[in-house]
C-alpha cells in the first residue's frame, strides 16, 4: 500500500528540553513515521511525515494546536519547496512578485543543482529559464542537474566551450527523456532558418527545455515569459544586477 507524505512545520517559541522528543513520541503513538527532520529558518523545524491514514493527520493537527511552546506554520502534502527546506535547512529565495522565479548565488550551487534536478526528473513538457551574467555557472549547473536527474542533455545552442548552433539532431538525440539546452542569445542573434525549424520541433516535443537568457529569447521569438514554468536567477552575489547591455556589442561576452 502506498503511504502518503505530509509536511509538518512549526515555529518554536520556547525550545524547552525534550520538546522534540515529546513531538516524536506523539507521532509514534499515532503511527505516523518521520521520514526527514531538519531545522529551517526563523526558529522553525520541518518534518516530512508518512502515514496512510489522513484522519491521523487531523488528530495530530488538533493536538499540536494545544501545545503552548509551538505554532504550526504548515501541515500539508509536501511541495517541492518544502522538500528543499527540509533537505537543506532553509527556504529557497523566491520572488514575491513572480512565484515562478527563484534566486540563487554562486555559493548556493549545490542547492540550485538539487532543486533543478528535481524539476528535470518530472516527465513531460516543461520550460525553464535561467538568467545570469557571463561565467556565473548557468550551463554547468544545468548539465549537473541533468546528470542528477539521470537524463541526457543536448546543447541545441551554447557558448560553454565554443559557440554551438545546431541545425539538426541525430535520431537518438530526439527523445522525451532528454533535456534540451538552448542559449537564448545565440539562438536568436546567430540563428539560421534550419536552426529555427529545429527549435520549433523541440518545442513540440513532450520534454524538458532549459533556456539561458530567456528575456532575450522572448524578445526575438513568438514566445513570452508566461510560457515558462520556472525562472531561475543565478548571481555572483545577492546585489548583482543581471543586464544585457553588452548584447548590442555582440554575443561573445555572453
Amino acid at each position: 500500500m502506498n503511504h502518503d507524505e505530509w509536511y509538518l512545520e512549526y515555529e518554536i517559541h520556547k525550545n524547552r528540553p525534550g520538546l522534540l522528543g515529546d513531538i516524536a513520541s506523539l507521532l509514534g503513538m499515532l503511527s505516523i513515521n518521520i521520514v526527514t527532520i531538519n531545522g529551517v529558518e526563523n526558529q522553525r523545524r520541518g518534518m516530512l511525515l508518512r502515514t496512510n491514514d489522513h484522519k491521523k493527520i487531523e488528530v495530530l493537527r488538533q493536538i499540536l494546536h494545544q501545545v503552548d511552546n509551538i505554532t504550526i506554520t504548515a501541515l500539508r502534502p509536501p511541495k517541492l519547496v518544502d522538500r528543499m527546506a527540509v533537505r537543506h535547512g532553509r527556504y529557497l529565495d523566491r520572488c514575491l512578485e513572480d512565484k515562478r522565479t527563484f534566486r540563487f548565488t554562486r555559493d548556493e550551487l549545490g542547492l540550485l543543482v538539487d532543486f533543478m534536478a528535481e524539476l528535470l526528473k518530472r516527465e513531460g513538457h516543461q520550460l525553464i529559464g535561467v538568467r545570469g551574467m557571463p561565467r556565473v555557472g548557468k550551463s554547468e549547473s544545468i548539465v549537473a542537474s541533468s546528470v542528477c536527474a539521470n537524463k541526457k542533455w543536448i546543447f541545441v545552442s551554447s557558448t560553454l566551450l565554443k559557440q554551438t548552433i545546431r541545425s539538426q539532431l541525430a535520431h537518438d538525440e530526439l527523445s522525451e527523456h532528454h533535456v534540451y539546452i538552448i542559449d537564448g542569445i545565440v539562438s536568436t542573434m546567430r540563428s539560421t532558418e534550419q536552426h529555427d525549424m529545429l527549435i520549433r520541433e523541440i518545442f513540440r516535443m513532450n520534454a524538458s527545455k532549459v533556456i539561458e537568457h530567456p528575456d532575450i529569447f522572448v524578445q526575438n521569438t513568438e514566445f513570452t515569459l508566461n510560457d515558462f514554468d520556472y525562472i531561475i536567477e543565478l548571481r555572483n552575489d545577492p546585489d548583482e544586477q543581471i543586464t544585457y547591455e553588452v548584447v548590442e556589442r555582440g554575443t561573445e561576452f555572453f
